[in-house]
């Protein structure tokens, strides 16, 4: 067995997304493993650096999870040819600007979304690298969930006929922090820091609509902050500035409406945090972010509206699941070892800078489209 190591820039790792998803199930699963099988008997086996602002940390994260290299020196990490890959999972008003020192310094780019505060700077971003010749790419985990890879399957098998609609739920209570601790970073709830569920969300729906429904033609949206006073991890309180809840509905190129329900103050009274459902002429389908049930046609049941008796129908008892059929490993793990064959095999990987721009412009166009209150269109996004 040859194993070949690539060296791996990884800066903003210290967050709870870069810690959880992109270091422990990620790199070091991956590194547990044995490596990313090449074929062959060939493995790639990822080589982290760690880097952040707070040393203490970075030692911390490093000794625990078994990782030799960490430093505070983002320059001399970037210097080094060794390491041939920079990932940024920073705050998002952070990351521009590491991701153009990584560019101008001939490292491959792979990065959380949204990768800039504007769609004019994420254009800028997949410019640089297509000009320097580097290879990049943008997390769309979602895509990974195993809820929506069923739901791709049905689709892919043409099994709701022409659809018809789109409704996604997102979402549940974030704690305001006094009597009990918040569990998303104050800064989520700061305009000014890059926070606001617009931004974070509608980057996340953009591939997920594109990917899976249709292109996003135009749009309307109504944002709102429910909770105008929040208290951040020090116990201060402060005023909420940015958008915690989002109202919008996406008119499709196919003819598709999407409704997609965004929130950070809302209660769960579904199946998951997130569910999809899926319209069509010959059937439906509901997805969460493990599970799929579909209601076909010929199962559809035919209710009549009748408020003055109890409802004869048990509605949820009229659904399939759509069985695994397969193995569903962590869908950021996934991606990972996809990006790592682009970057040493060169195999297609579709999800780039420019890909992510198309995040950064519905979330500016949503916001738009709230201040302005009226529908919007989306145009074709050019380097």
């Amino acid at each position: 067995m040859a194993v070949q190591k690539i060296g791996i820039i990884m800066n903003g790792v210290t967050g709870r997304m870069g810690t959880n998803q992109h270091l422990i199930r990620s790199i070091k699963a991956i590194r547990e493993q044995g490596g990313v099988a090449l074929g062959d008997g060939e493995y790639l086996m990822p080589d982290p650096v760690l880097v952040g602002r707070n040393e203490k940390k970075l030692q911390v994260l490093a000794e625990d999870h078994n990782i030799d290299r960490w430093t505070t020196d983002l320059d001399a990490a970037l210097e080094d040819s060794y390491n041939q890959i920079y990932f940024d999972s920073q705050t998002t008003v952070r990351r521009a600007e590491g991701i153009k020192q990584a560019i101008a310094a001939g490292k491959h780019i792979y990065c959380e979304k949204p990768t800039a505060t504007s769609v004019e700077e994420s254009i800028e971003l997949a410019r640089l690298a297509k000009e320097a010749g580097v290879k990049n790419g943008v997390v769309q985990d979602k895509l990974f969930l195993p809820g929506l890879m069923k739901l791709k399957r049905l689709i892919d098998a043409g099994f709701f006929g022409e659809m018809l609609s789109v409704r996604m739920e997102f979402g549940y209570w974030v704690f305001e922090g006094d009597w009990q601790e918040g569990q998303r970073p104050s800064w989520n709830y700061k305009k000014e820091e890059g926070g606001g569920i617009i931004v974070d969300m509608f980057a996340h729906w953009r591939y997920v609509i594109d990917n899976l429904f249709g292109n996003v033609q135009s749009l309307s949206c109504i944002g709102a902050t429910h909770i105008s006073e929040r208290v951040d991890e020090n116990g201060k309180r402060y005023k909420a500035t940015a958008d915690d809840a989002a109202y919008g509905t996406f008119e499709l190129d196919n003819g598709v409406i999407v409704q997609a329900n965004s929130s950070w103050a809302v209660r769960v009274n579904r199946d998951d945090l997130l569910t999809i459902q899926v319209d069509g002429t010959e059937g439906s389908a509901v997805a969460g972010l493990r599970e799929c049930k579909t209601q076909h046609r010929v199962n559809t049941p035919k209710p009549v509206w009748n408020p003055d008796i109890e409802n004869p129908f048990d509605f949820e008892d009229q659904w399939q699941e759509v069985p695994d059929n397969q193995v569903f490993d962590n869908g950021f793990k996934v991606q990972w070892e996809m990006f790592l064959k682009h970057v040493h095999t060169g195999e297609p990987f579709p999800w780039d800078l420019l890909e992510g721009a198309k995040g950064t412009q519905l979330s500016d166009l949503g916001l738009q489209a709230w201040e302005e209150r009226k529908w919007v269109d989306v145009p074709e996004i050019k380097l």
